[in-house]
């Protein structure tokens, strides 16, 4: 038993390498795409007076205006891509946790078994089940097999060996699907840090060129102001849509950790209840 864990040891930590090597390319590939589309997309011709992007953009052009807005904007569409990114491989990486099937069906259908003696069968469920949460639940159900079959140890040992082994098979299922979660959450923040730079960056350009022009120039102050300010607006999306995907996938991560509770402690009490 004491030679068990290490193959899921290794699996983990292969699964940890490889969502490292993740980030590290998704990362700057989505920066890259982010000022391809603010040069050929927000830049492109017909967005702007003459068809010429040195010029003003067209009235009521967001494009352009986004354009107007410099490089920090194609920055934070970069942002606003890896957030995407790493949402959609979160929500992969989760759906394949909970398993083939609904998780509370599964649930049901274990604690059922468990409920019937039938540890067997409930080891078989898991089987079909598959992902992180079946895959803790059947560690316990093993240990739950060892233990009944081992008369050297009392009740109260055999429940402890058995919370023992699914708190260490969640710790080692648990920390993928946390993997690249913090990423999201910086961005959180550093969306709204980047976009109030551009603003300031937006607005001393703005002033100086007022002040370079030697007469005071509303219109061109007015325009200035408004390509310093698309900056903000698209560094409160970036964080705006982080915050949502970061509280959506954190739910999600403990409903899976709720469920692992829940089926550990039917699993425990069921021993309890039997081996009175």
């Amino acid at each position: 038993m004491a030679n068990a864990p290490k193959p899921t040891t290794v699996k983990k930590e292969s699964s940890s390498s490889a969502s490292n090597v993740f980030a590290t390319f998704v990362i700057p590939i989505c920066i890259v795409i982010g000022f391809c589309v603010w040069r050929f997309v927000f830049g492109e011709g017909s967005n702007f007076i003459d068809g010429d992007r040195e010029k003003l953009p067209l009235a009521g052009n967001y494009l352009g205006t986004a354009y107007k807005g410099g490089p920090i904007v194609a920055i934070l569409v970069g942002l606003l891509l890896v957030v995407i990114v790493f949402s959609i491989e979160r929500f992969i990486v989760i759906g394949k946790a909970s398993g083939k099937s609904s998780l509370d069906t599964f649930i049901r259908k274990v604690q059922g078994l468990l409920s019937a003696g039938n540890i067997e069968a409930a080891k078989a469920e898991c089987d079909k089940q598959q992902g992180s949460v079946a895959n803790v639940i059947k560690s316990g159900l093993k240990k739950y097999s060892e233990v009944e079959a081992d008369t050297n140890m009392d009740v109260e040992q055999s429940i402890v060996a058995i919370q023992k082994e699914v708190e260490e098979a969640t710790a080692l299922e648990m920390p993928m699907l946390e993997q690249n979660l913090t990423v999201i959450a910086t961005l959180v923040s550093i969306g709204t840090l980047v976009g109030l730079l551009g603003t300031v960056t937006g607005m001393i350009r703005a002033f100086a060129g007022l002040a370079n022009s030697g007469a005071p120039d509303q219109s061109a102050l007015a325009v200035g102001i408004s390509e310093a300010l698309i900056n903000t607006a698209t560094g409160i999306l970036v964080s705006t849509v982080a915050i949502i995907m970061y509280n959506v996938l954190t739910s999600k991560i403990d409903k899976l950790t709720y469920a692992i509770d829940e089926a550990g402690f039917s699993i425990v009490q069921t021993y309890a209840s039997s081996h009175k």
